[in-house]
């Protein structure tokens, strides 16, 4: 593990936030932005996650002559999930605009 592989996680932070986002059922009224933050860190935590608790797997794929673990990338997506959630809640129960 080395400081390549968090830079790496935060670029694919935001493909995985929006990933998060479309597994969610329903529309969360988040921004774009907030999105791709919640993604780059749970990928910044999940790969924390999966090499603190070495949860690897030996299926790999290679992107730029890169493996990358498909377990670590589900742990990233699992906490970008629930990241996703938490905002859209607090969004709904902050939400000023809503008739009660």
């Amino acid at each position: 593990m080395d400081a390549q592989d968090y830079v790496t996680a935060i670029v694919f932070g935001a493909i995985i936030g929006v990933v998060a986002r479309a597994v969610l059922p329903g529309r969360q009224s988040i921004g774009v932005i907030p999105t791709v933050l919640i993604g780059m860190g749970a990928a910044v935590a999940g790969t924390w996650a999966a090499d603190r608790w070495e949860l690897h797997s030996d299926l790999l794929f290679t992107v730029a002559g890169r493996g990358y673990d498909w377990a670590v990338i589900g742990v990233q997506v699992g906490i970008a999930v629930v990241g996703v959630a938490i905002a859209a809640l607090m969004v709904k129960a902050f939400d000023t605009e809503r008739e009660n």
